[in-house]
């Protein structure tokens, strides 16, 4: 894997792969997943830190771990099951990551992204993207929900890829009139939903009080270390996404504080259901739209 060897066995360079090597790789890993489960999703569901539970609730789920499908990167994170589930939910057909491989386990943007490419072929056009997340905002409180609806990168990847061109601006890089859709779901259920800025890390070691203040005074409403790629590799496809995070915990400026990726896990657990709520709704909706 070049000079990001530690995160698997793999042996992918991916930041020298062409597009040709790239599109080749995509497609061999649809065609070994299609091997062992055809299946056609219309939905891609990335689940965080703690928020695997989602997968429960899939019906006629079919699960196949990450190691079955060629150059799927490998997660070591807790929390984090390592697998691919296809099924039904909410009436959609739904192709959904149970973990994700994080840049602080040693991958770059374009391994954390190869999942997405690979769900997009396998036929989904929306991707809803979950994360665990600390809160920076002082209204926000641990367990709330918040739906993302802008973005601040600090993971400064800027090492060049094989022809590298520069993406396009995305404009609304959040999909508004599902934003709108999931504040009115929460409403209905009385679940609070905040709206608001992901700031994301490298990690993966969590925030100084100095780095929260300074996260904060720049538009942060929380602050995580994963997503951004995913979501940028979605809008490049042209993919409609909508982005939710889990405030595990909620940083102070004043007092010092520790977290650890057990608590965030665990908090994760708790607030699942409620987010599982609201995209289940969001699915039943979208179920009911003309194709």
């Amino acid at each position: 894997m070049g000079d990001d060897s530690n995160a698997t066995t793999s042996q992918v360079n991916w930041t020298l792969l062409s597009p040709t090597q790239l599109a080749n790789k995509v497609d061999a890993a649809r065609c070994a997943i299609q091997a062992i489960k055809f299946h056609q999703p219309t939905v891609a569901i990335v689940l965080g830190s703690g928020l695997g539970g989602l997968a429960d609730a899939i019906d006629h789920a079919h699960f196949i771990p990450y190691d079955q499908i060629p150059d799927m990167p490998q997660t070591h994170a807790a929390g984090h099951a390592g697998r691919l589930v296809l099924g039904h939910l909410g009436g959609m057909p739904v192709v959904v990551m149970q973990g994700r491989a994080h840049r602080y386990e040693g991958w770059p943007n374009q391994a954390v992204e190869f999942p997405i490419r690979c769900m997009h072929a396998l036929g989904a056009r929306r991707l809803i993207v979950t994360n665990a997340a600390g809160g920076l905002n002082p209204r926000f409180r641990a367990g709330d929900l918040m739906v993302i609806d802008s973005h601040i990168d600090l993971l400064w990847d800027r090492r060049v890829r094989h022809r590298q061109t520069p993406r396009p601006r995305s404009g609304n890089v959040y999909d508004r009139a599902t934003i709108e859709n999931a504040k009115q779901i929460a409403r209905l259920s009385n679940t609070v939903l905040h709206q608001g800025t992901y700031l994301a890390t490298l990690g993966p070691t969590y925030e100084t009080r100095n780095e929260y203040r300074m996260f904060r005074e720049i538009g942060g409403d929380a602050v995580g270390m994963s997503t951004l790629p995913e979501v940028k590799a979605a809008r490049e496809l042209e993919m409609d996404v909508t982005a939710f995070s889990v405030i595990t915990n909620v940083a102070s400026t004043d007092e010092p504080q520790s977290t650890t990726h057990d608590e965030v896990v665990e908090c994760g657990k708790e607030a699942g259901p409620k987010l599982q709520k609201i995209i289940c709704e969001l699915l039943s909706m979208w179920s009911g739209e003309p194709d």
